[in-house]
């Protein structure tokens, strides 16, 4: 029985520890995909918490209206350890960002 309470108390102390410092972040993965005619994609996260994907591609390619359409979430964890998400388009019509943070317009 005593080992079961010593093992909770190690799970709930690894559970409970904080991410990695922002100034000592490692990067754990990093994608990217640009073809240099518009169409791109990345994404990276980090050993912090903070990710981001972004997707852009370029839509009614060779007209007056030809506009790059860009795609994206970015995930960070305050100093509190409270997680943010945003996602967010940019195209013709500006960028247009959702969060649960942001207020609604």
């Amino acid at each position: 029985m005593k080992f079961f309470a010593v093992f909770a108390c190690v799970i709930a102390a690894c559970l409970a520890a904080p991410l990695d410092d922002s100034k000592n972040a490692q990067i754990l993965r990093y994608e990217n995909d640009n073809t240099g005619l518009g169409n791109y994609n990345f994404a990276y996260e980090t050993s912090d918490g903070t990710a981001r994907q972004e997707t852009a591609e370029l839509k009614n390619v060779g007209t007056e209206n030809e506009a790059l359409v860009v795609r994206g979430t970015i995930r960070w964890v305050a100093p509190d350890g409270q997680e943010f998400v945003l996602n967010y388009i940019a195209d013709e019509n500006g960028f247009q960002p959702e969060g649960n943070h942001l207020p609604r317009v």
